[in-house]
């Protein structure tokens, strides 16, 4: 439905279960990635992220890091119970722009709690 100021207050956040693509400055913000490793090979920060479960994919060519999702589609940093985003000061620039940017830009997958 089109994106209205207010929905996110009693939806059940169904935008946390579309992939999110980061970017490095994004991993920096959530702190997942120092300032000293950000100097590292993209390539190289994505397969320890790997190793320990926060990027479940990366695009080498566009420089994105896919964070994971959990097996029921959440991300990784969405809270079960309260499903309220866990990092939310810190969240990639993708979430911080939704539904701006997206699938289908002013729309949102909002569904009531």
């Amino acid at each position: 439905m089109p994106y209205r100021e207010g929905m996110c207050e009693d939806c059940v956040a169904n935008c946390c279960t579309l992939p999110v693509e980061a970017r490095l400055g994004d991993l920096l913000r959530m702190g997942v990635v120092d300032a000293f490793e950000a100097g590292e090979p993209e390539k190289q920060i994505a397969r320890r992220l790997m190793k320990e479960g926060v990027v479940e994919h990366f695009n080498h060519k566009h420089g994105k890091f896919t964070l994971t999702r959990l097996a029921n589609g959440d991300c990784l940093y969405l809270d079960p119970s309260s499903r309220r985003c866990t990092i939310y000061d810190r969240r990639p620039d993708v979430c911080r722009h939704h539904p701006a940017i997206g699938p289908r830009p002013g729309y949102c997958a909002y569904h009531p709690r």
